[in-house]
């Protein structure tokens, strides 16, 4: 894991985390930083295997990382292969899609205990929980769905439909409304969160095209819920929707080698993106579509979170 001061646009920190740290998310108190970790070999962006050798499963869990001392203090088995996760409004339960066995895996985050497995749609990645901490939604890229689980009764209470090999999903601050990047699709599903139903699908482009053309994955929500922001991998570039018409008004393009993980400033004016092939972070001017810096990492970078 790599610490970065935004505004410098310089490294701070480098911290040990474990093998192919990915998702990486805050404590809503803001004292610890989760990271999903994986034995798992790597992947390519198709889907094949890079590295012929066994997984590690040992080296499965979710990294715990003490924002103070900037130090892993921990780590959270989880099960097989964890992909993506959220927590609990009141950061007590982790949520966490494991891709290789189809399940949702539920954790205590204090002690580590597992309360429950969960089958959802195969390969799961994206979890998000509702704002209102009731249902947490978990994105199947093999099935084109999202299964929606119960965080009081642990049960599954949905199924929604999306576009082809959905990734992320995020909801307004509301709840009600949610937007789930696919990938293979080139589209962005709206769906009714209270209602789990489908409600639009919107086309991704961009305004210089790529030989791959635009691959929605990561997504955030201005911090007002009007524009969302989509990070669009081998497509290089960052679609901007705008909520209410749902519609992409434009793009950013060149943000960065495959950007994924990506943030928004509290302010909302700047963006910041993980791009995995160039092996940086690129911090973006909303209001002028300008790639203002772009920061060293190394290593393949996946997940951001400011």
């Amino acid at each position: 894991m790599v610490a970065v001061d935004v505004k410098k646009a310089t490294v701070l920190s480098r911290m040990p985390a474990g093998k192919r740290p990915r998702a990486v998310k805050l404590s809503h108190d803001g004292t610890k930083l989760y990271v999903s970790l994986s034995g798992s070999p790597r992947a390519d962006p198709g889907g094949a295997r890079a590295e012929a050798k066994q997984p590690d499963r040992a080296a499965d869990g979710i990294g715990v990382i003490d924002i103070a001392t900037r130090r892993l203090v921990g780590k959270l088995p989880c099960g097989r292969d964890p992909e993506s996760f959220d927590l609990s409004v009141d950061d007590r339960t982790l949520y966490v899609s494991n891709e290789e066995t189809a399940e949702l895996t539920v954790l205590d985050a204090a002690s580590g205990a597992q309360k429950a497995r969960v089958p959802v749609g195969r390969e799961p990645e994206g979890v998000t929980v509702r704002a209102d901490g009731k249902v947490v939604f978990v994105t199947s890229e093999q099935d084109d769905e999202v299964t929606a689980v119960d965080t009081g009764t642990l049960a599954v209470i949905a199924h929604i439909k999306t576009d082809m090999r959905p990734r992320s999903v995020v909801f307004t601050q509301a709840g009600s409304i949610g937007f789930v990047t696919a990938e293979s699709g080139v589209r962005v599903t709206v769906i009714d969160g209270e209602r789990f139903a489908t409600l639009a699908s919107i086309p991704i482009t961009q305004s210089s095209p790529t030989p791959s053309g635009p691959r929605p994955m990561g997504a955030v929500l201005s911090p007002d819920d009007r524009t969302l922001y989509v990070s669009t991998g081998r497509g290089a570039s960052v679609a901007i929707i705008d909520v209410a018409s749902r519609r992409q008004i434009r793009s950013i393009d060149g943000a960065g080698g495959r950007p994924w993980g990506i943030a928004v400033s509290a302010d909302g004016s700047h963006l910041f993106t993980a791009n995995g092939t160039s092996s940086d972070l690129s911090i973006l001017d909303v209001a002028t579509g300008n790639v203002e810096r772009r920061v060293q990492i190394g290593g393949l970078p996946w997940g951001v979170a400011l």
